[in-house]
């Protein structure tokens, strides 16, 4: 099954008889909840996920986001409904982080049905879609996780795959760089790491671009046949709109979850700096 899903083909699930489980899981980096967005209209049936509770720990020394405890992560999903043999749909507000971040987590918890709606929030208001205030009644899910259907990297295993793979930095351009560090203590990137900001992945409205462009470009970065892949942002997040990105080109790549902000809280760890790898 596709990882993407357009307004146009939801509108026509959410007619049927059985339609998929809607999360919501509007996110603004650095930002308040989405609740009070969530609050102010969404799509109908659609139960709010909060990202920074419910998609992970509390930050520290592993990062800004790191994985969920798995029987925290395991108990939000059921009580939003959330069942093992049901499509699950994804969505935010547009950009498209957040809503990977959901979608990479249930997969990676082995959820066999999960996709992101494309363009979120704003492409379905723009193609007619209007958003509701009424929340829905939730039946309990039975989504227990088993973690592992993903892969996963740490920080050594980041190291070794910028050595002998490809080592993705989702991150924008300046930040990879090292000339602007907004939220972690040290600028810079993983040496060997290759700069891929997710921005390129999505056209001007926000949606994926196609497979095809997507794998040319994921090529053009060195992503040709048998080359390991992993990516990293700055906490998990953008990172995971990466993995997704990679997979809807045909291309299976690691989640290095703790990411810059964890690599950046051990002193000892080292920084490139430059346009260059490193």
């Amino acid at each position: 099954m596709t990882a993407i899903i357009t307004a146009t083909q939801w509108e026509s699930e959410a007619a049927g008889a059985h339609p998929p489980t809607l999360l919501d899981i509007r996110y603004r980096p650095g930002g308040p909840p989405g609740r009070p967005e969530y609050a102010a209209g969404h799509l109908p049936g659609a139960v709010y996920v909060d990202m920074d509770a419910e998609l992970a720990s509390a930050p520290g020394k592993r990062g800004r986001h790191p994985l969920p405890d798995t029987g925290e992560f395991g108990a939000a999903m059921r009580r939003a409904g959330v069942r093992a043999d049901h499509p699950v749909v994804v969505y935010d507000g547009g950009l498209g982080w957040a809503a990977a971040r959901a979608w990479w987590l249930l997969r990676w918890a082995g959820h066999p049905s999960v996709r992101v709606l494309d363009g979120g929030l704003a492409a379905w208001t723009a193609a007619g879609g209007r958003p509701v205030t009424e929340v829905p009644s939730v039946t309990e899910g039975d989504f227990v996780p088993r973690p592992g259907a993903l892969p996963v990297l740490d920080a050594d295993g980041a190291a070794a795959l910028a050595r002998r793979g490809l080592l993705l930095d989702a991150r924008a351009g300046e930040r990879y760089r090292g000339e602007v560090e907004p939220l972690d203590p040290v600028a810079g990137h993983i040496p060997g790491a290759v700069s891929a900001p997710t921005t390129d992945n999505v056209d001007e409205g926000g949606r994926l671009r196609p497979a095809r462009e997507l794998a040319a470009r994921f090529a053009a970065l060195g992503a040709v046949d048998g080359t390991e892949v992993g990516v990293y942002c700055g906490s998990g997040v953008s990172a995971a709109q990466q993995v997704l990105a990679l997979e809807t080109a045909g291309i299976s790549a690691a989640l290095y979850a703790g990411s810059w902000s964890e690599w950046t809280s051990d002193p000892a760890r080292p920084v490139a700096t430059g346009p260059l790898p490193g």
